[in-house]
């Protein structure tokens, strides 16, 4: 058995011991993977989702499982002996090798300004970097991102939702511009400002200054202009970790990386480098589909096959602070006969470019801005003849895309992994028949997921039913995950994954099951692992906002205050400088809080009498209600009591969406009951109750279901509660609000 030693255990370091240990079926490789980081492999594209609602955990891409790997972290190599053929670790452990696998990565560009390295200067790159900006965020007020690419970005979002005032300041003169053009960029950076973030293109950053406390203070421009700061993030590029090649005198690109030829092997032939250090051709790719190429490509060379790299798709699609984003192909340095086609929606919001050949008929390229639906079906065209007219396939009217007929057999679906038409219906044609199926067969869209409204798209055409399960991670639909929670007395989602599903659960299974452990009583819902399925909103009773900062409802049922009570609310608003809003369902909205306020604010509402109204929660949000015989002279109910009696009943009910409520005094209807999820209208002989209003994206009047029912028939049977319950029973504790 030969050994195998991998410098370096990120994505694309753990994609070639996967496939290697998936392959390797005559054990011809001893694989020893040594990683400087504290934690095996983990998912470095959805790292920004670990500042909201995704654990260390969910991050982690699992261990490889096998007799004949062993991965060491923590653990940093210091330097390589070609001669021995050994390598050696900070420790001073010394390992020996057959072959050597360099993915070490690349590391954050930080430009040598002046105070560059002051307290309150942050990199974006790994799950350390972000622990030190949340602990920093929690104290600042503002923060600066010096680079407006795509990590960028996510770092400008990532700051916004840490409650942070954000600005963005980027050397080009638009956002993005390795990805996309002017015009693109130009959309981009006003849907982005819109959202509550300062833009600054066009500027350099000349040095950056410390307060009296020796902290980052200000930022100074090439302009003369200057941007007070609490923090800054660096996101400027990236830069090859190339240290030990160069150490080691291999072959090196003329702007640094790991000199590679098309087997990925470098300029010594028993030393390969694959991913981010790799140099290819002029090339250094900082994406994971090409790194994930190279690491399949290294493989079956191991393995004596003959695969070969030649270059890799660097298209991408992304949603960047709700935008959607996505470029591929060739739209920069296209042939000088080349056309394009443009579509610039700047009211809607949307922005779409098609580049062609000089006769119209091949496309080279492509940026969606805005609406990106077009992306799954049009990047595999690249290079292959248009199916139509090029204006229709991405015009706001609503043009046909093309079904995946007009795809040819060669063409990637799946950029990311590198999988064809061809390779999808074969494993459609052997029984991979759902979404689930064809990932875990193929591995299409298993890691950025673009690519899988194309595989939902070849389901369809190959006559396939679709599936009721849930998601990818269960087999079983809602309704059947209830009656199994509620059978067998299953209470985490862990618990349920593991005896039920696969993986680790996804943005679609989480919040649904959810909403099922919360809706059969399972005590709190921030109480242990319950925690951490609830959104933002959820976990910090407030509402994030589009600048960052979040807004706080106090509960008014009925929209009956007490003088006092008004008085805290007024206090509060003051205190912390919150905008105020009286809101359509008889509550009072409060903007502008910061994330480390919350609990203060929590607590001083509590203590003067008020719990939260749900604006923000999957439960139920208002019961509103009109005056009813209490003022109105054409009231025949008392709407008021009633709307009161529901909102304390129902307060707090868990459910798969936010549920909304009304009670009208008469068939005038002033409080809208019907537009509602659940509504109540008063007859001279009772009420009249509506459910199945609202529908979310589809609006709809609620339907009829009984009618002239006494109040008590309005409830649940059997559980009746008191009209105005004591303080006790109607407010949570302030041990319960998030801190």
């Amino acid at each position: 058995m030969e050994e195998l030693v991998v410098i370096g255990n990120g994505m694309v370091g753990h994609r070639l011991i996967e496939a290697l240990n998936d392959r390797d079926h005559t054990h011809r490789w001893n694989i020893t993977v040594v990683g400087e980081e504290p934690r095996t492999a983990y998912d470095r594209v959805a790292l920004s989702g670990y500042l909201q609602d995704t654990t260390a955990q969910d991050l982690s891409l699992g261990e490889v499982a096998g007799p004949h790997v062993d991965v060491h972290v923590d653990e940093r190599v210091t330097t390589i002996d070609r001669t021995q053929h050994t390598i050696t670790t900070h420790t001073g452990r010394t390992l020996p090798y057959d072959r050597l696998v360099l993915a070490t990565g690349s590391a954050p560009f930080v430009p040598p300004v002046p105070g560059h390295d002051l307290p309150g200067c942050h990199l974006y790159r790994t799950i350390e970097d972000l622990d030190d900006l949340a602990r920093d965020a929690r104290s600042a007020r503002t923060g600066v991102v010096i680079g407006g690419g795509l990590l960028g970005l996510e770092a400008a979002n990532a700051l916004r939702l840490l409650g942070v005032r954000t600005h963005v300041v980027e050397l080009a003169p638009h956002l993005m511009p390795a990805q996309i053009d002017q015009g693109g960029g130009a959309l981009l950076e006003r849907l982005i400002t819109d959202l509550g973030v300062h833009v600054h293109t066009g500027a350099a950053t000349t040095a950056i200054e410390p307060g009296p406390d020796g902290r980052v203070h200000r930022l100074l421009l090439d302009d003369g202009r200057h941007l007070d700061t609490d923090l800054v993030v660096f996101s400027v590029g990236i830069r090859p970790r190339d240290e030990l090649a160069r150490d080691a005198d291999l072959r090196l690109g003329p702007r640094g990386g790991v000199d590679i030829d098309h087997t990925c092997t470098t300029s010594d032939p028993t030393i390969h480098a694959i991913g981010e250090v790799a140099h290819h051709e002029g090339t250094i790719y900082g994406l994971i589909a090409p790194g994930n190429a190279m690491a399949e490509v290294l493989a079956d060379r191991l393995l004596g096959g003959d695969a070969t790299f030649t270059g890799a798709d660097t298209s991408t699609k992304l949603k960047l602070l709700g935008v959607d984003v996505a470029g591929f192909g060739d739209t920069h340095t296209g042939p000088p006969q080349a056309l394009d086609v443009v579509v610039n929606d700047a009211a809607g919001g949307r922005y779409a470019k098609l580049v062609l050949s000089d006769d119209a008929r091949t496309l080279l390229g492509g940026i969606l801005i805005g609406d990106a639906t077009a992306y799954a079906t049009l990047r595999p065209l690249v290079g292959q003849p248009l199916p139509g007219d090029p204006l229709a396939l991405i015009s706001p009217s609503g043009g046909t895309a093309p079904g995946t007929e007009a795809l040819p057999d060669h063409a990637q679906v799946c950029s990311c992994n590198a999988i064809t038409k061809a390779g999808l219906t074969s494993a459609i044609d052997q029984g991979a028949h759902d979404v689930a199926a064809l990932k875990s067969t193929t591995r299409a869209g298993t890691s950025c997921g673009s690519c899988v409204p194309m595989l939902e798209k070849l389901l369809a055409e190959a006559g396939i039913a679709r599936s009721h399960a849930l998601c990818e991670h269960f087999t079983h639909s809602r309704t059947e995950l209830w009656e199994i929670v509620r059978s067998t007395g299953i209470t985490t989602f862990s618990e349920l994954i593991a005896a039920h599903g696969t993986g680790r659960g996804c943005h679609v299974c989480k919040p649904a099951i959810a909403s099922i452990l919360a809706s059969q009583g399972n005590g709190h819902i921030l109480n242990g692992e319950q925690a951490t399925l609830q959104d933002t909103n959820d976990r910090y009773l407030a509402n994030l906002q589009r600048n960052g900062s979040y807004s706080v409802v106090p509960r008014i049922p009925g929209g009956e205050i007490t003088p006092d009570e008004l008085i805290i609310i007024g206090e509060v608003a003051r205190d912390f400088g919150l905008y105020t809003k009286i809101t359509g369902g008889q509550r009072i909205d409060m903007f502008g809080a910061r994330l480390e306020q919350l609990p203060t604010i929590w607590a001083r509402l509590v203590e003067a009498g008020f719990e939260s109204g749900h604006a923000y929660g999957k439960s139920l949000r208002t019961v509103k209600s009109c005056v009813g015989t209490t003022w109105c002279r054409f009231g025949v109910q008392d709407s008021v009591s009633l709307a009161i009696r529901l909102e304390e009943r129902y307060r707090g009910l868990r459910s798969p969406h936010k549920l909304k409520a009304a009670v009208s005094g008469c068939a005038r209807e002033c409080a809208e009951a019907r537009s509602k999820d659940f509504g109540v209208i008063a007859t001279d002989t009772g009420w009249n109750l509506y459910v199945g209003g609202n529908g979310g994206f589809t609006p709809r009047h609620a339907e009829l279901l009984a009618t002239d029912l006494d109040t008590d028939t309005c409830f649940v049977p059997g559980v009746m509660e008191a009209l105005k319950p004591g303080k006790d029973e109607r407010h949570a504790s302030t041990e319960e609000i998030p801190r």
